[in-house]
């Protein structure tokens, strides 16, 4: 099994919302290499921007890998290129800068999500979603201590401070979870602008109900049409069935 027995079409959209003068998310949408990535930068004026955008640049060279196990070294490779890099730029200027990052790997058959920060990767499969990421927050931490309930961690005052990301630190905390690829399974990568204003189910509905364009194009009007308090990026990826033909290749959208 390849990428091309299951093909993939996918879409990107990235806005920086109602209120955020800066859109400091970008976003990577590489069928034709099994890679999709968003990442959500932090740090400030430019800065966050800056550490988005090392992270996807660097990720942009992967190229075609010889195997899953290769395509997750390329990226490992990548990512600690692009934290060094982030880490250059904070001491340079003076500051900590960061990105968090969810990406999805796919290549014969099998997937691999990896992130670190509150940038989320949902599967949805069978008529269910579920969110595979677990957000590095402290707010999750909370929760899995059983210290606060699943209702006070919505209105928890430090609710988006991240544990992990991208250029915080010399060494990269990521996890990672990994399965096989189903026909007919949707992938949805997000930054928390879409799920500060979206409920799961309401992502589902839409992924299910429409091309990936189209679906990330609604949600994002959702997200607006509710205040858009921050930076929004969202990648739809959907698996064929492998009877329509070949892969419909890249595609992509700049917000």
């Amino acid at each position: 099994m390849n990428n091309v027995a299951l093909p993939f079409e996918s879409f990107g959209v990235s806005h920086r919302g109602c209120v955020r003068e800066l859109n400091e998310d970008s976003y990577l949408v590489e069928p034709e290499t099994g890679l999709w990535v968003v990442a959500d930068g932090m740090g400030g004026h430019d800065a966050g921007e800056v550490a988005s955008a090392s992270i996807v640049d660097h990720l942009a060279t992967i190229g075609i890998a010889s195997s899953a196990p290769d395509l997750r070294a390329r990226f490992e490779d990548r990512l600690s290129r692009a934290n060094a890099e982030i880490r250059r730029i904070s001491q340079s200027r003076g500051v900590t800068i960061g990105s968090t990052v969810a990406a999805l790997l796919a290549m014969d058959g099998r997937f691999a999500c990896l992130w670190a920060g509150d940038s989320r990767v949902y599967l949805i499969r069978n008529g269910s979603i579920s969110q595979i990421s677990k957000d590095h927050t402290e707010v999750q931490e909370l929760l899995d201590k059983g210290m606060i309930s699943a209702a006070e961690a919505l209105a928890w005052p430090r609710r988006n401070v991240i544990t992990h990301a991208v250029g915080v630190s010399d060494e990269i905390v990521i996890d990672f979870q990994q399965g096989e690829i189903m026909p007919g399974d949707i992938f949805v990568l997000s930054t928390d602008g879409l799920t500060a204003h979206v409920t799961d189910a309401e992502i589902e509905a839409a992924a299910v109900s429409a091309t990936p364009q189209a679906a990330c194009e609604n949600l994002l009007q959702m997200v607006l049409a509710r205040g858009g308090t921050d930076n929004v990026t969202i990648v739809l990826v959907k698996i064929g069935d492998g009877r329509n033909g070949a892969d419909p290749g890249p595609s992509r959208a700049e917000g």
